[in-house]
C-alpha cells in the first residue's frame, strides 16, 4: 500500500471537496466535517495572524482519499484544553524553544472522537503506518519540538503508543443515556435528596417566566445566531479572556452546516435572555457555547444540562458532552470518563521527563476517576451497584 500513495500537504480545506473528506470523517463527531473545519479557515479563526496555522497531510491511492490528520503548527498553548504550559516552563529553562510545535486537534475543541482520520475499510494501524513517518520527519526538519493528537479515541491512542507516543490521560463529564423513556424516568436514577432539588431548579426557570426553545436545522436564523454570539462572547470575555471564535464564523457555520445545530434558547417578555450552541451527529450531542444577558437562578443549568437532556432522550441519542469543565455536570448526572491524548517529543532529555511525569499522572488520573464515579449522585455506580438513601 505505501508504493501505491501518495502523500500530499495542504493549507485549506478549499483544496478538497466536502464530499470526499466527509467519507474519512468521523460518524459520531461533527467537528471531523469539512463544513466545521473549513468554517474556521473562510472566518480566519485559523490561519493568518492567529496561532493555528493548519497543513491536513493527505494520503491517497488509487481509490481516491486513504486517510488525513487535520494538523496544525502551533505558536502557543492556547484553545487546545490539554494543558502543556509546564512543559513549555520547563523548555524555557533549559534554553529550549516549545514552540512551534504539531497539534492533531479540532481547533477550540476538547471533544473525544477520530483525529487520524480515514476512510472506514482502513484502520489506524494503516493510516498510520502511512502518515506518521514523513510527519515526524518533517517536523523534526522543521525545528518543531514535539507533536500532539488530542482527545483521541483509545484505540488511535494505543496505536501512537505502540509507535514511540507517550499517553495522557485526563477526564471529562459525559451524559449517556440508559434507555430513558423521559426526564422524569432520567431522574429516577438519582438518588432522593438529588432528584427533588433537580425538580426544583427547573421549577424556578419556570416560574421566573422564562421559556426554552429548541430551535434546530432551518427553524434557526441569523437573529438567533447574533443572539448566540453576543451571549458567547460576552461569557468568554468575562472568564478567560479574548472570545476564540467570531461573528463570520457563527454566519458561515449557519450557512454550511445548519443542519447540524441545536440551539436552545431561554426567551422572557418577548426577548432571548440566553442560551447554548450546540451541534449533533450519529447518536451524539455536543453542547459548545453558553451565555445570557444577566443572571437568572439556575438558567445555566436549564440550558446547558436539562434541555439538552431531554431532547437527547426525546431524539435517542446515546451520548451528550456537554464542555469540558466538570463538577457542576457530575452533580447533575455526568459520570466522570478517561479522555485520551498522545505526545511524542524530540528532545531526548525533556522527553523522558515528561514521560516520567506523565506515567505518575496516568496513575494518579485513574484512581481519581474511579473514586469519583464511587459518589455519584445517581443510584448505579461504575462497579453496578444499587443504592438509595
Amino acid at each position: 500500500m505505501p508504493g501505491k500513495t501518495k502523500i500530499t500537504r495542504i493549507p485549506s480545506l478549499q483544496e478538497i471537496s466536502a464530499e470526499e473528506w466527509n467519507l474519512l470523517g468521523d460518524p459520531e463527531n461533527p467537528f471531523s466535517n469539512h463544513e466545521f473545519l473549513q468554517s474556521l479557515e473562510l472566518s480566519s479563526c485559523v490561519g493568518g495572524r492567529t496561532s493555528w496555522h493548519p497543513e491536513y497531510w493527505v494520503a491517497e491511492d488509487e481509490s481516491g482519499i486513504h486517510s488525513s490528520l487535520p494538523f496544525y503548527h502551533k505558536y502557543d498553548s492556547y484553545g487546545e484544553y490539554i494543558f502543556d504550559h509546564s512543559w513549555a516552563n520547563f523548555f524555557s529553562q533549559n534554553g529550549l524553544s516549545y514552540y512551534p510545535k504539531g497539534l492533531v486537534a479540532y481547533p477550540f475543541t476538547p471533544v473525544n472522537g477520530k483525529k487520524i482520520l480515514r476512510r472506514k475499510n482502513v484502520s489506524a494501524e494503516e493510516a498510520l503506518d502511512i502518515l506518521l513517518p514523513p510527519l515526524l520527519e518533517n517536523a523534526k526538519t522543521e525545528g518543531l519540538s514535539s507533536i500532539h493528537f488530542l482527545f483521541l479515541e483509545e484505540e488511535e491512542a494505543r496505536a501512537l503508543e505502540r509507535r514511540g507516543f507517550a499517553t495522557r490521560i485526563t477526564h471529562q463529564f459525559h451524559w449517556k443515556n440508559r434507555s430513558y423513556t423521559s426526564f422524569e424516568n432520567f431522574l429516577g436514577d438519582f438518588r432522593s435528596k438529588k432528584r427533588i432539588q433537580i425538580k426544583k431548579e427547573r421549577e424556578t426557570v419556570k416560574e421566573s417566566g422564562i421559556r426554552i426553545l429548541c430551535k434546530e436545522g432551518k427553524d434557526i436564523t441569523e437573529k438567533d445566531m447574533d443572539s448566540i454570539y453576543s451571549f458567547y462572547t460576552e461569557t468568554y470575555s468575562r472568564k478567560w479572556g479574548s472570545p476564540y471564535l467570531n461573528r463570520k464564523f457563527f454566519k458561515i457555520i449557519l450557512e454550511k452546516f445548519s443542519q447540524n445545530l441545536v440551539l436552545f434558547l431561554a426567551e422572557k417578555d418577548g426577548g432571548t435572555v440566553g442560551g447554548t450552541f450546540n451541534l449533533k451527529k450519529g447518536k451524539k450531542l455536543y453542547g459548545r457555547y453558553w451565555g445570557s444577558s444577566s443572571h437568572y437562578p439556575f438558567l445555566h443549568f436549564e440550558c446547558c444540562y436539562y434541555a439538552p437532556i431531554e431532547y437527547a432522550i426525546k431524539n435517542g441519542f446515546e451520548i451528550f458532552e456537554a464542555g469540558a469543565q466538570g463538577e457542576q455536570k457530575f452533580l447533575r448526572g455526568f459520570p466522570a470518563v478517561p479522555t485520551y491524548s498522545s505526545h511524542f517529543i524530540f528532545h531526548d532529555q525533556a522527553r523522558n521527563a515528561i514521560e516520567r511525569f506523565l506515567e505518575n499522572e496516568r496513575m494518579h488520573m485513574q484512581e481519581m476517576i474511579r473514586e469519583t464515579n464511587l459518589s455519584s449522585p445517581l443510584k448505579e455506580t461504575v462497579r453496578g451497584e444499587s443504592e438509595d438513601q
